[in-house]
């Protein structure tokens, strides 16, 4: 088994699992936790489609380390959002 089928299928259940997650449950907090195992599964399958070869590109690297820096940040505003709708639904 190589590395790349290894992080394939490891990107590939993560993101069905995030999937399914985000189809069947209500929780809000549970939501954006399933926003986030999503993006790490789709940068997992981006990371395994660039290598070529052996070789890694730094472009596809740099994409993901910005990706993981966006999702720092929606998953704090959405983090934010969903406190403000559970504060006004306990009033």
């Amino acid at each position: 088994m190589t590395s790349d089928l290894v992080y394939t299928c490891a990107g590939s259940g993560l993101v069905g699992l995030a999937l399914y997650r985000l189809a069947t449950c209500g929780d809000m907090l549970l939501r954006v936790l399933s926003l986030n195992v999503l993006a790490v599964g789709i940068a997992m399958l981006f990371l395994a489609a660039a290598r070529d070869t052996g070789m890694t590109d730094a472009v596809p690297q740099a994409f993901v380390l910005t990706g993981i820096v966006v999702l720092v940040a929606v998953t704090a505003a959405l983090l934010a959002l969903a406190e403000r709708i559970d504060g006004q639904h306990d009033e």
